[in-house]
């Protein structure tokens, strides 16, 4: 037995042994992986803690058993944990002095399947202040030179003015002085240009040249008549033409913008006021831009050249304000033209360009100014004519750019519906519009259309409510005229169509909530379809019975109305809360129509009639409910 129990103690021993061996093969392996997944691996060891300086903290250094220093873990995104640890066989042991085990390392977790990976957010760009503008190395030097060129294009502009009022030299040499100055001037600006430190100057000279070029061609085709119209929008287009192939070429934004307004903003002391002739020039300028538009993202040039047209369109024809004056509707039309194929063009290369969103929305204004000074028939013309355009541009545009040409269309659409109808026919046709508003908005799901619907259903209504369809129609009899009792009809349906529309689709653009959740829209919608519908039913009464017995009639039937239609939305409400809380609030209208109203308004029959007849309904309405109600709860009770 000691024999057997000796052999089973050397043989435990050997096992332990075996086991301790089978750990130090397996720690190396874990450290030979985790060095591998490391980066880097230093091969050079740390300064021993005797050679650090004393102003410096030691730092523990990641230690392996082999003695060699390992690197400290760093960021492995999307890989699998790896949890170094103090090596198997290894524990209880002390790394040297400046040596620690490695720390885990820092895993980003795995993304979940089929979901984009979580970049860390970009740090956000910090923009310079004016100050910090104004203080860098050469801002003064640039500063000094634009302003000194804008200086200069003014005193030119000012000389030629006072050339002419006091008959200074002739009208040709004054021509060629000008040429002969701007063309010196580009040529200056060209050399200088040549030289890295002189092109802040180089920009101002070549753009103060060509814009005195360009008003050099203005006065001689305006003011000297030296040029045909035609042949100076040419020389002048092409003189545009070469000042921003030149901006091009020297990759400057700012040379680009201080050519086109260099030659907008003098162009009306040439032309001597706001003219047809200067909107046409302005025109000319803005499509020499169009090359440069749709190759460089230049905002502030594309403001200089598309506001400039707009705004002498607009001031010429409150300058001249003429009905029929054809030069001038042209040159607003040209405006309007040119303004939205440019915008077109620069927002499907670039839909978010705000310049390009602009200049769309304003793009109309001078046409539909312009159109407020000819007559009707050529006014509406020209209205409805900008609201067709700019509808097949909203068509053929997505997001914001199809969004601002829709609203400017409605802008135009309306103008034309109040220019072409009056009195009744005004009020039908707004309505009307903003039925088939929302009914679009409900069709495209666009907003805009909503909005639209909204706002043409509003100055309907105002209108209807002062004049077509007041509501003393309602409340007194009057004698109105067959007319005037179809016309109100009319007005009235279209309030009661427009006031379910409205809710209904905004509501299903998910734009208002369930009549339950957004009670005040609801219920100012109800009341104006309950107004409606009692137009309806009153005008309808008169015109059929007319006289008193008309009136008597349609109130009764009004209160009768209310109370059937409260029936019918209470049985189709069982399990939809909306119809029945519509149908309690009809309900509770029509009560207080018969408390406040027919009581006092009505006499004789028609009092007698409307009560027993409302009576009779809401007895019958509250025992069918009550059967509906008990009916549904029913099986709920049974359950499955």
């Amino acid at each position: 037995m000691p024999a057997e129990r000796t052999a089973l103690a050397r043989l435990a021993e050997e096992i332990d042994e075996l086991g301790r061996r089978l750990t130090l093969v397996g720690a190396e392996l874990r450290t030979l992986h985790t060095s591998a997944a490391q980066p880097t691996v230093p091969t050079t060891p740390p300064p021993s803690p005797t050679t650090q300086s004393a102003q410096q903290p030691q730092q523990a250094q990641p230690w392996q058993p082999s003695g060699e220093p390992v690197a400290a873990a760093g960021p492995m995104p999307y890989a699998a944990p790896v949890w170094p640890q103090a090596p198997m066989g290894q524990v209880g042991q002390t790394p040297p002095p400046g040596y620690a085990w490695p720390s885990p390392p820092m895993v980003q977790p795995m993304p979940a399947m089929g979901q984009p990976p979580r970049w860390p957010a970009p740090a956000p760009v910090r923009r310079e202040s004016l100050g910090e503008k104004l203080g860098k190395e050469g801002a003064g030097s640039r500063l000094l030179a634009w302003i000194g060129g804008a200086v200069t294009l003014l005193g030119i502009v000012l000389l030629l003015v006072l050339a002419i009022q006091r008959g200074w030299l002739g009208p040709l040499p004054r021509v060629l002085v000008g040429a002969g100055f701007g063309l010196a001037l580009v040529a200056v600006g060209l050399r200088l240009h040549r030289d890295p430190a002189g092109r802040t100057g180089a920009f101002a000279l070549a753009a103060t040249g060509i814009a005195v070029l360009y008003l050099d061609t203005i006065a001689a085709t305006t003011l000297y008549e030296y040029l045909p119209v035609v042949v100076g929008l040419g020389v002048a287009l092409a003189i545009v033409v070469g000042g921003l192939r030149l901006a091009t070429h020297w990759d400057s934004a700012l040379l680009g913008t201080a050519v086109v307004l260099g030659c907008a903003v003098c162009a009306p002391l040439i032309t001597q006021g706001f003219t047809p002739t200067l909107v046409t020039f302005l025109l000319a300028v803005q499509l020499a831009t169009t090359p440069v538009q749709l190759g460089k993202e230049w905002t502030p040039m594309v403001w200089g050249a598309g506001i400039p047209p707009l705004l002498a369109s607009a001031a010429s024809t409150f300058a001249l304000a003429k009905p029929g004056s054809w030069t001038n509707t042209a040159a607003a039309v040209g405006a309007g033209v040119v303004g939205v194929g440019l915008a077109v063009l620069a927002t499907r290369r670039r839909p978010a360009d705000p310049a390009a969103l602009t200049l769309l929305a304003l793009a109309a204004a001078p046409t539909l100014i312009a159109a407020l000074f000819l007559p009707k028939s050529q006014a509406v013309l020209l209205a409805a004519g900008a609201a067709v355009v700019l509808l097949g541009v909203c068509v053929a545009l997505r997001g914001t750019a199809g969004q601002l040409a829709g609203i400017a269309a409605m802008v135009a659409a309306f103008q034309a519906t109040v220019t072409q109808f009056d009195g009744t026919a005004r009020t039908a046709v707004l309505l009307a519009e903003a039925l088939l508003l929302t009914l679009v908005a409900w069709r495209v799901r666009k907003d805009f259309a909503l909005a639209g619907g909204l706002a043409f259903a509003v100055v309907g209504g105002l209108l209807a409510w002062s004049t077509d369809f007041p509501p003393t129609m309602i409340a007194e009899f009057r004698p109105w005229t067959s007319g005037r009792l179809a016309g109100a009809c009319l007005v009235a349906a279209l309030i009661l169509a427009v006031s379910v529309a409205l809710p209904w689709t905004a509501a299903r653009l998910g734009k208002l909530g369930a009549p339950g959740t957004t009670m005040p829209p609801w219920v100012f919608a109800g009341f104006l379809a309950l107004y409606g519908a009692a137009g309806v039913v009153l005008t309808a009464s008169l015109l059929v019975f007319p006289g008193r017995t008309g009136f008597l009639v349609g109130h009764v039937l009004i209160t009768v109305s209310w109370t059937a239609a409260a029936l019918v939305l209470l049985v189709r409400g069982i399990n939809v809360p909306a119809l029945r809380i519509i149908g309690l609030v009809l309900v509770g209208a029509a009560v207080v129509k018969l408390i406040l109203f027919d009581l006092s308004a009505l006499d004789g029959m028609a009092r007698v009639a409307v009560f027993l007849c409302a009576g009779l309904i809401l007895l019958a309405a509250g025992t069918r409910y009550a059967r509906l109600v008990a009916a549904a709860a029913r099986p709920q009770e049974q359950g499955p």
